[in-house]
């Protein structure tokens, strides 16, 4: 969270993640409203974005050689509005794996969109969104 300040203010917490899986909330507050009386689109992103982040930052640690990683697109929908505490969860982690290592073996850039999907405490749909990651090996 050093590294992202904005988003630790906003309340976006890690809740879970392993190889295959990781789960993120964002709290509707003070600081992640907006006018309309919902969460902020940035907040929900910044929540839906590190579920996505986090699987592709595990599978790229510590691999010979270094990889880099970057988004290239995002794209979101939003489908109800976001009123209490946001969970976003991605599942993309086994085909992140792949995508890295596809890029390890051929030496090329290689993407994946990963997905990731806010609900709340309901389980109804508040934003979907799509992750573009780009990941080749690093020149030094």
């Amino acid at each position: 969270m050093s590294k992202l300040p904005a988003a630790y203010l906003s309340g976006v917490r890690v809740r879970y993640a392993d190889e295959t899986k990781a789960v993120v909330t964002v709290p509707y507050k003070w600081f992640t409203t907006n006018p309309f009386k919902s969460t902020y689109f940035a907040c929900l992103s910044m929540a839906a974005e590190m579920s996505t982040g986090l699987l592709a930052m595990a599978h790229t640690y510590r691999q010979h050689p270094p990889i880099s990683m970057l988004i290239i697109k995002t794209e979101g929908n939003f489908i109800k509005k976001a009123t209490g505490l946001t969970t976003f969860t991605c599942e993309d982690g086994l085909a992140i794996q792949h995508i890295i290592k596809e890029a390890m073996s051929s030496g090329k850039s290689t993407s994946i969109g990963a997905r990731s999907v806010g609900k709340d405490k309901n389980g109804d749909v508040v934003a979907e969104f799509t992750f573009t990651w780009s990941f080749k090996i690093k020149t030094h």
